[in-house]
């Protein structure tokens, strides 16, 4: 079996991790926190850097630290992982689906504005599988209608819109560590802002809200959602390497096209739009109308021969946990549910090799035809 996903740790990640048994800096303080912290913020260009235990806790922080009033609106797309829903729904706001992209699979900017209500009070950006949303349009919008912005970037370590980082152009923005990430800590997340305020309110959410003054005094609650040091270090010598990785994910994105595009049938990931070059977190695969079999049915056959892969995303609207709560009624986003249906991604993980990109690009061929 390929797997989809292996990361790639021949790095300085055993010595470092070495350091932290040896000096007995396991827990959440330690130098490698503070190392990781400051050397992450330098790289997304940002003022505050605070380490977290995944992304979906940065998720629920980032959403609690922005304060917006119980019932407030938040709009987000339905096509992305429901942690950004569920982040929302925690901070007892209220999720506004809105529909894809079709091409780049993001938030269609095009659409927000009609979901726009006097209850609104922020925009959930969600960078999707290795392209960025089209920042300029979104923050134009949020301008106009005095709209906070959190910016979900779990998936785009390295990646940039018109030069500028991806993570750096929310009012608050996080990232994700998962082993399928371009750089990983196992588990891990990273809350980012250049506001003191925010960055403050994210440090006490993250360690129980302990008063400054008297530790185990408590007006509010938070969480216990601390990274550890040892995590940091993996952080620490994954990120020495994001240059490298980002060019090593895009040359996998390059081979896998280059196999692929004659194929018909199906829908590849955009190399590239005007703003951005894809980093191919995952290499995405949508399946057209003429092939009779969904994308379920392309995995298990694809397993079959001994290929890993994984599904899209599930859209929000369609999330039975969501409608049961009473949200998204009525809610017709046709993009959104055709990816989930047709959508699959193959092996993408950084440990994969050329020879077998190249056997999974003869399968996926075999399969699909």
């Amino acid at each position: 079996m390929i797997p989809v996903n292996e990361p790639l740790l021949n790095g300085n990640e055993s010595k470092y991790l070495l350091e932290c048994i040896e000096t007995g800096w396991i827990s959440s303080e330690g130098p490698f926190i503070t190392r990781f912290e400051r050397e992450f913020a330098a790289t997304v260009g940002r003022k505050h850097a605070i380490a977290v235990a995944n992304g979906s806790m940065a998720l629920d922080a980032g959403m609690m630290a922005l304060g917006l009033e119980e019932g407030a609106e938040v709009i987000m797309p339905s096509f992305t992982i429901i942690s950004c829903a569920a982040a929302i729904v925690r901070a007892g706001c209220v999720p506004v689906a809105v529909d894809s992209d079709p091409l780049t699979w993001n938030i269609d900017p095009t659409k927000i504005e009609a979901a726009i209500t006097p209850k609104t009070g922020a925009i959930m950006v969600v960078h999707i599988y290795g392209l960025p949303c089209d920042m300029a349009a979104i923050n134009e919008i949020a301008r106009r209608h005095n709209l906070k912005i959190i910016e979900d970037a779990a998936e785009m370590h390295g990646q940039t819109y018109n030069g500028q980082p991806c993570g750096s152009f929310g009012d608050v923005s996080i990232f994700s560590f998962y082993p399928n990430k371009h750089i990983t800590t196992g588990e891990g997340g990273m809350i980012v802002t250049d506001s003191d305020a925010l960055a403050d309110r994210s440090r006490s959410l993250r360690n129980l809200c302990f008063l400054p003054a008297r530790r185990f005094v408590h007006e509010e609650l938070g969480w216990n959602m601390r990274m550890t040091n040892m995590q940091a270090a993996l952080g620490c010598a994954q990120l020495e390497r994001l240059p490298e990785f980002v060019e090593r994910k895009r040359a996998m994105g390059r081979l896998y096209t280059e196999l692929l595009q004659d194929l018909p049938g199906i829908q590849l990931p955009l190399p590239e739009t005007s703003y951005a070059r894809n980093i191919y977190w995952v290499y995405g695969i949508v399946l057209k109308d003429e092939i009779d079999f969904d994308a379920a049915e392309a995995m298990k056959r694809l397993a079959a021969k001994g290929v890993g892969c994984r599904p899209f995303f599930w859209p929000m609207h369609e999330q039975p946990v969501l409608q049961k709560m009473g949200f998204f009624k009525d809610a017709d986003l046709p993009i959104a549910a055709k990816l989930a249906r047709r959508g699959f991604y193959i092996p993408s993980g950084m440990a994969l090799r050329e020879d077998q990109i190249r056997e999974v690009a003869g399968i996926v061929a075999e399969v699909i035809r």
